[in-house]
């Protein structure tokens, strides 16, 4: 993927926006969060694997990129910046819940009120109840495969396939080089694909499963209606 540049008009309006935040701009500081929560929550959320902690990273990486928003040079990208501070925000956070040998929960501590909010949002596409719940299952399994990386493979996953970040915007966010980002990023490919195939290839017996209820119901029609043509049959005339 060919790197995106940077257009002069996209630093300009970074470094205003950046002016303005530095003045307790109340307005362009919701802008920005506005603009940036869906991508930034989902950089805390690789890394954390927890929607709360990674609410709570967000809030206090945009506290943090408030105090020092004079630092900002307007020679990269806004975006780029706040990522940054993203990334060593939720780091901190592991490193924290290493040191208070917290159990890190494996699911969403309010998951079913975002697989409610799955399905209504999959339901204004005009799906059916049946395709969005299929949609739900299928984001889940993936979001726990993704889950499962190893923190540095997951968060470069997450920045090049679920941002679409560049090569080197995926390096600039996380200090690394790019032939570090494009490595990690074929291992986490792999790493994926091997753990779905494990998972697919113990549900392939259960694909289009024929039980004992099924199996009934097909065996009762059809003696029911072996029976009726059998009787039709004793009722017509011998033939000689």
């Amino acid at each position: 993927m060919l790197a995106r540049p940077i257009s002069a008009e996209s630093l300009v309006n970074d470094a205003e926006l950046a002016r303005r935040i530095a003045c307790d701009d109340e307005t362009a500081f919701e802008s920005l969060m506005r603009q940036h929560n869906g991508g930034l929550f989902r950089v805390a959320r690789a890394i954390v694997k927890n929607d709360a902690d990674a609410e709570d990273v967000l809030q206090e990486a945009y506290l943090a990129a408030y105090r020092r928003i004079g630092d900002f040079r307007a020679d990269a990208k806004l975006s780029t910046w706040l990522t940054r501070i993203v990334i060593n925000q939720a780091l901190a956070r592991l490193r924290s819940r290493r040191r208070a040998r917290v159990v890190v929960p494996f699911g969403d501590l309010d998951a079913e009120e975002r697989i409610r909010n799955e399905r209504e949002e999959c339901g204004e596409f005009g799906s059916s109840p049946e395709q969005s719940a299929m949609r739900g299952d299928i984001r889940r399994l993936l979001e726990q495969k993704i889950d499962e990386l190893p923190v540095a493979f997951r968060t470069v996953f997450v920045l090049r396939e679920v941002e679409d970040l560049s090569v080197d915007e995926t390096a600039a966010c996380l200090s690394i080089p790019e032939a570090t980002v494009r490595s990690r990023l074929f291992r986490a490919r792999g790493m994926l694909r091997e753990s779905l195939a494990r998972d697919l290839d113990t549900a392939t017996g259960d694909v289009f499963h024929f039980g004992g209820e099924r199996c009934d119901r097909i065996v009762a029609g059809v003696l029911a209606r072996f029976r009726a043509l059998a009787a039709g049959a004793a009722c017509l005339p011998a033939t000689t």
